[in-house]
C-alpha cells in the first residue's frame, strides 16, 4: 500500500480537519504508556498490511469494517478481548488517516475512552518502539 503522506487536498482533508477537532491524540509515546497501564491498542490494518509491516506487540486486530460492531459498549457482538467498556482503547491503521475516522465513530457509539494514535503504526515503528513480525496468512 503507498503512502497517503505529502500533498492532500480535498473534501476528505477538510473533514479528517473537522474530525480531529473533536476526538483525542496521542503520539507513540503515549500510546505505549496507555497500554502498559492495561489500555488496548487496536490494529484496524489489513491482514495483509499486517504481514508485511509487522504487528505492535499485545495489540488486538479488528477489522476497520467491523470495529463499530466489536467494540459498541452495549452490543453482542463485542469481541470479548477488548475488555470492559470503559477501558482505555488507542485505535491506529498505518498512518492514522483511516483511524481519525474510526475514532470519531466510536465516538458517537459511546466508546469511551478512545485516541487515535497520530501517525499510525508508521509512527510507532519510526519511533523505536517495539514491532513484531506481522503473521502470514
Amino acid at each position: 500500500m503507498g503512502s497517503l503522506s505529502g500533498d492532500s487536498s480535498g473534501a476528505l482533508e477538510a473533514v479528517l480537519a473537522d474530525v480531529r477537532t473533536r476526538i483525542h491524540r496521542v503520539g507513540p509515546e503515549e500510546a505505549a504508556r496507555i497500554q502498559s497501564d492495561g489500555g488496548l491498542l487496536i490494529d484496524t490494518r489489513p491482514s495483509e498490511q499486517r504481514a508485511d509491516e509487522g504487528v505492535i506487540p499485545g495489540a488486538l486486530a479488528i477489522d476497520r469494517n467491523v470495529l463499530e460492531w466489536r467494540l459498541d459498549p452495549t452490543g453482542p457482538h463485542r469481541h470479548p478481548d477488548a475488555g470492559p467498556p470503559g477501558r482505555e482503547l488507542v485505535v491506529f491503521c498505518q498512518e492514522g488517516y483511516a483511524s481519525s475516522l474510526a475514532v470519531d465513530g466510536l465516538v458517537r457509539l459511546g466508546v469511551a475512552p478512545v485516541s487515535d494514535l497520530e501517525g499510525g503504526f508508521a509512527a510507532w515503528k519510526a519511533s523505536g518502539l517495539p514491532v513484531l513480525p506481522g503473521p502470514r496468512p
